[in-house]
């Protein structure tokens, strides 16, 4: 189970968790049970707060869950979670971190590009997906989708 969220802008992330936290300890036995592994990534808003609490449910209960703040990229959590790469260590909760210092994840299986080199600047194109493409939405919000395929493209990752 992935929980994964962008940098809530009013959402209180740590009142948001409290519901959260109420559904683990309901239902902890059958995650228990059916071996459920749960990932975390969540900014914004009381999030330092919010990761404490639902961590502390997690320990308490036995679940271990991984979590994660800003200072992971929203797109790293899927690979870690799917075992394509090893989980990254979790973030020192005990304090409010700052501004997030991101790595570029290196991608499971690199193989060398077979894409055309990019046109000339004075040409319009439309790039499309290749055979090669995998992308995992989930949550469809169409708007924030393409806000961050917008961002990646011109991230040139």
């Amino acid at each position: 189970l992935i929980i994964g969220g962008g940098i809530a802008n009013f959402t209180d992330v740590a009142a948001t968790f409290t519901g959260l936290i109420q559904a683990l300890q309901h239902y902890a036995s059958d995650i228990k049970e059916h071996k459920i592994q749960i990932w975390i990534r969540r900014a914004g808003p009381n999030y330092v707060e919010g990761l404490r609490k639902v961590k502390a449910a997690s320990d308490k209960l036995g679940l271990g869950l991984k979590v994660y703040g800003p200072e992971t990229h929203i797109t790293a959590v899927v690979p870690m979670a799917l075992g394509l790469m090893e989980p990254l260590p979790e973030p020192d909760l005990s304090v409010a971190c700052g501004p997030p210092a991101r790595k570029m994840i290196p991608g499971a299986g690199s193989k060398p590009s077979t894409q055309k080199p990019a046109p000339a600047p004075s040409q319009h194109t439309i790039v499309t997906a290749t055979p090669e493409t995998t992308s995992i939405v989930y949550g469809m919000q169409n708007r924030a989708v393409q806000g961050m395929l917008d961002f990646d493209f011109m991230c040139k990752r």
